[in-house]
């Protein structure tokens, strides 16, 4: 993953030190062993783990037995919470509302209502005054671009495009009406309603020379980074949620739909209308057929069609077989 300080996008709200926030979390909390008191950096991931950080840990998720992280692990599972060797732990009764508590204490975003920026008005768009925008690059009319975002060398963003949370690397294109660095669809459906959509402070990755057709989405990530590799090349009216990582030398055709936390190698080529359920590993060269849905992991140098999505051949003797039956 490519770091960066989550602070230029989402700004710390109050330094808190791990015992402080315990005492704010103890109606969330049903056990807990704190060994160490630490001032509180910032939220890390299971995939990423840093130190003197918070890491939310899902039922489906656990980290290796043996090693300690010097940060605060939660939980929502006891039996992961009880085998974690982990100096400073806590088992809670909601992990969903315990992440939307400690987020929104620790830092402004852009789904609360205190969050704000500041903007210049240049050459009829909107730019924050905590952005950087290589002066070789060139602005449309009506973009917006928020608080921390950079934009490289020679890229042309062209009308009505709002970039926010977002690195953008150089030489990239980024067709009408498009927009990079949105809120992920964060929610949880046991706590469903605007009220408690879970906050996503990650951000959007954009390599060099990579092009986005309009009227695309760009989800920013829940913690880490949404990922498109260089030389990739995205078709209108694509849409990219949150966490997925789209390797290099990507090509995506008009309304193809990504979703979450899907990883895709070198080399996709999607068909137009294709549709990816999320959490799913996809190989390098991989082609996929228009119309097609992937629910499963596809290997290297695979070819699919269908739905869900098979090895084509396959695919192709099933259709003529349905054809012979009488289907059309």
């Amino acid at each position: 993953m490519i770091k960066f300080d989550r602070f230029k996008f989402h700004p710390l709200k109050k330094k808190w030190n791990l015992l402080d926030l315990i005492i704010n979390l103890k109606d969330c909390i049903k056990s807990k062993s704190i060994s160490d008191n630490f001032l509180i950096k910032d939220i890390s991931s299971i995939n990423y783990p840093e130190k003197d950080t918070i890491i939310f840990i899902e039922k489906k998720n656990t980290l290796i037995k043996k090693k300690q992280i010097n940060s605060l692990l939660i939980f929502d599972d006891f039996d992961n919470y009880n085998n974690s060797k982990n100096k400073n732990k806590i088992f809670v009764i909601d992990l969903s509302k315990t992440y939307w508590k400690v987020i929104n204490m620790l830092l402004f975003h852009e789904d609360s209502i205190d969050f704000q920026d500041e903007f210049d008005f240049i050459d009829n768009s909107y730019i924050s005054k905590f952005a950087h925008i290589d002066q070789s690059s060139k602005l449309y009319n009506n973009c917006i671009v928020g608080r921390g975002v950079t934009i490289g060398k020679n890229c042309i963003i062209k009308n009505n495009v709002v970039i926010k949370n977002s690195i953008v690397g150089d030489n990239v294109i980024i067709g009408d009406n498009s927009s990079i660095g949105t809120s992920g669809f964060g929610f949880d459906l046991n706590n469903m309603g605007a009220c408690n959509i879970l906050p996503q402070i990650g951000i959007v990755v954009i390599e060099d020379n990579v092009r986005i057709g309009s009227n695309c989405t760009v989800d920013r990530a829940k913690i880490d980074t949404t990922y498109i590799g260089e030389n990739s090349m995205i078709d209108n009216l694509v849409h990219i949620a949150h966490n997925v990582q789209i390797s290099n030398n990507a090509c995506l055709a008009a309304q193809t739909g990504i979703s979450g936390s899907t990883k895709i190698g070198k080399n996709l080529i999607s068909g137009g209308q294709s549709g990816f359920s999320g959490h799913l590993k996809i190989g390098d060269n991989v082609i996929v057929a228009a119309k097609s849905g992937v629910t499963k992991n596809i290997p290297d140098k695979s070819v699919v069609a269908g739905f869900p999505a098979t090895d084509i051949n396959k695919w192709k003797k099933m259709i003529i077989k349905q054809r012979k039956d009488g289907h059309k």
